[in-house]
């Protein structure tokens, strides 16, 4: 592994710890006590154990920083100027389908800006880290998004809205616009692991609305240091608030907004 910061080492640690109840949870899924958090939508003991772990692990070295989590919510620190931005499983639904494909994401907000993110798939012991100048790395490789530059010849992944969503009938259209034009699209179920694939140039694009930070947040680092553009589907930097997002390289960036605004 290339040489990191004590800060991505940090969250490198954090991540690996976390991993081993949920390698050991899901394999013995069938055996979790899960409730349902909303449609569409649950939350098992090894999900709010992941938090605990990491929560722990960072504020042990880094007191003060504040936290975003998916779980726990909000916990403001006496430092207002850092922020780590944490989802301790997403892909819930797939890991309690025994799908192995979910991950670990923790990134850190400093002065309003992204600086650092780690996405980590513990099934596969997948490592995705990335720091601002930095550059992006999936394991000890430097990843590089994909260099396609025409439609046709990407497959993008997407979030699918289900249950009570709103929002499915604006994704139907979306998916009857572009399919015609695009060599395929993909739904994995785990919008970290989405933005890393793109980082990794393993898909083209990704587009997704109704997310939240923790979802995108560490992913957003490594597309942006593998050479990425992210924004919402209005060309803005407001992703983080409105949940919309799409990531591609510079040219299938602007060739796929007019097909998704």
């Amino acid at each position: 592994m290339p040489a990191t910061s004590p800060t991505l080492n940090v969250m490198i640690l954090a991540a690996r710890k976390a991993a081993r109840d949920l390698r050991r949870d899901f394999g013995e899924v069938e055996n979790l006590q899960v409730s349902k958090k909303g449609p569409g939508d649950f939350v098992s003991n090894a999900d709010l154990k992941a938090e605990k772990t990491i929560f722990e692990e960072l504020s042990h070295a880094r007191p003060g920083y504040g936290f975003i989590m998916e779980e726990s919510g909000v916990h403001e620190g006496k430092d207002k100027t850092h922020n780590w931005i944490i989802d301790p499983l997403d892909g819930t639904s797939n890991f309690l389908h025994g799908i192995p494909h979910f991950a670990i994401s923790i990134a850190l907000e400093r002065e309003g800006q992204l600086v650092a993110g780690v996405v980590y798939n513990p099934v596969t012991d997948e490592m995705y880290y990335a720091e601002k100048g930095s550059g992006a790395y999936f394991n000890d490789k430097r990843m590089r998004v994909a260099g396609r530059s025409r439609l046709s010849d990407a497959v993008l992944a997407c979030g699918i809205p289900h249950g009570e969503r709103a929002g499915q009938d604006a994704f139907a259209n979306e998916i009857k616009t572009l399919l015609p034009k695009v060599a395929g699209v993909r739904r994995f179920g785990a919008a970290a692991l989405d933005l890393a694939y793109v980082a990794a140039g393993r898909v083209d694009g990704f587009w997704e609305r109704g997310l939240s930070s923790w979802d995108m947040a560490a992913g957003v680092v490594l597309v942006r240091e593998a050479g990425g553009v992210v924004t919402d589907l209005k060309n803005t930097s407001n992703f983080l608030e409105t949940g919309d997002i799409i990531a591609a390289n510079d040219v299938l960036h602007d060739r796929l907004l007019p097909e998704l605004g």
